[in-house]
């Protein structure tokens, strides 16, 4: 029979491995949507740099409504 901490290890170990993987796969796809030419994620990454109220942002909200030249 398993002991307790037997049992905590086998699960530690397993759950180190399914994170691997999820973090694995997290980069794969970040780096497929990328090559892709989905997103541009050194936008997002400068953002950080450039954080203030009046700066220009990354993406347009397509749910806000456009404004057209000449308004403000």
């Amino acid at each position: 029979m398993i002991s307790l901490v037997d049992a905590q290890g086998y699960a530690k170990i397993i759950m180190t491995v399914v994170l691997v993987i999820i973090l694995y796969g997290y980069i794969l796809h970040l780096y497929r949507s990328e090559k892709k030419g989905e997103r541009d994620y050194e936008k997002y990454g400068k953002m950080a740099l450039d954080d203030d109220i009046t700066s220009v942002p990354v993406e347009k909200n397509p749910n806000l409504p456009q404004k057209k030249e000449g308004e403000k």
